[in-house]
């Protein structure tokens, strides 16, 4: 008899369903989240266990590595990917994992990667970084559009990083505003502080794979976001054509059209969104330090607005990089941008 097992993964505790190969429930049972109680249970059944399948959450890791340590055939299951009978009046955490060997057994799951657990500590990192990234830009506009409301002055970016606490009273008078704008500085050098410590941690992780010495050839593309494009992005060879890279990057539209008008928007937030982040980041220094994409930029801006160029930026360099790491080729900038 072939069992097959769906485990839905929660916070504390997780539900353990197995069933056989004619679709009966063999065992179910809430269990909390020890990796000791959750082996013991699945022992005795481990010799007629097909797979299991593990609900992609963002506690994953601990749970497949152990089990997979101990021999079993783990699986992760894609959940956005997964839709649910409509059918069924009710449902429970037991329901949604036999659903989930259901899946399994009919060979109809969509699953999930399993990132090598020897990169994720830094693919993990190298995503707190962009996050503060994406913090900082934030601090630094709030600053921007203070001193702009209280003194009628748009400083330029520069200015904005070259600011000091003493500066400040150049331009903003009221002591609650100063109070404001000192706050904002002082997040702004703290998120500073905290990029380059991270940017510190990182190390040589991927310099020297054959693949960042390719998407070094990137003009703007250094160690920090090359690594970051590298290790999100994992083996090139999960992504079937360039359409599905650049869909995974969030990089391609996600409008529904009928009869050439736009009748609704698909789920925007589909794909990785830290690619996505690591992407526009390069296309931000690809549009300052090569010629050739910041005239192309420059044309796309005057018929949209910035951040629609700069998308198209991001796109262009994603198909690049997809065909670059899949044909092993250096970047041609006039190929990209033609």
């Amino acid at each position: 008899m072939t069992l097959y097992g769906g485990i839905d993964l929660h916070s504390n505790n997780v539900m353990v369903s197995l069933i056989d190969d004619v679709d009966q429930l063999v065992s179910e049972k809430r269990l909390p989240n020890n990796l000791d109680t959750i082996q013991a249970h699945l022992h005795p059944f481990k010799d007629d266990l097909s797979a299991l399948v593990v609900e992609s959450t963002y506690n994953w890791y601990w749970l497949i590595d152990g089990l997979q340590d101990d021999g079993f055939d783990v699986r992760l299951a894609n959940t956005v990917a997964i839709k649910q009978y409509e059918g069924i009046k009710h449902t429970n955490d037991a329901s949604d994992a036999r659903y989930l060997a259901q899946l399994l057994r009919l060979g109809i799951l969509p699953e999930g990667h399993i990132y090598p657990r020897e990169q994720r500590a830094v693919r993990d990192l190298l995503r707190r970084r962009l996050l503060l990234v994406r913090q900082r830009v934030s601090q630094h506009l709030s600053l921007q559009s203070l001193i702009a409301r209280h003194s009628g002055v748009r400083l330029p970016s520069l200015k904005i990083k070259q600011l000091t606490l003493e500066s400040l009273n150049e331009y903003l008078f009221q002591s609650a505003a100063l109070t404001s704008a000192r706050i904002f500085l002082k997040q702004i050098h703290c998120t500073n502080k905290a990029i380059e410590e991270l940017e510190g941690s990182v190390g040589q992780q991927c310099l020297t794979t054959r693949e960042y010495q390719l998407l070094n050839t990137i003009t703007g593309v250094g160690p920090i976001i090359g690594q970051s494009i590298l290790l999100e992005t994992g083996s090139i060879d999960r992504f079937q054509n360039v359409g599905n890279y650049t869909s995974y990057a969030r990089c391609v539209p996600s409008e529904r059209l009928s009869n050439n008008k736009v009748k609704g928007r698909g789920n925007r937030k589909n794909g990785n969104r830290y690619l996505a982040l690591a992407f526009m980041e390069a296309a931000h220094y690809a549009t300052i330090w090569d010629p050739t994409i910041k005239r192309y930029y420059q044309r796309k801006l005057t018929k949209v607005h910035k951040m629609v160029a700069k998308k198209t930026i991001a796109n262009k360099l994603a198909r690049a990089v997809y065909h670059m790491l899949r044909n092993n080729e250096t970047f041609d900038v006039n190929r990209a941008f033609q």
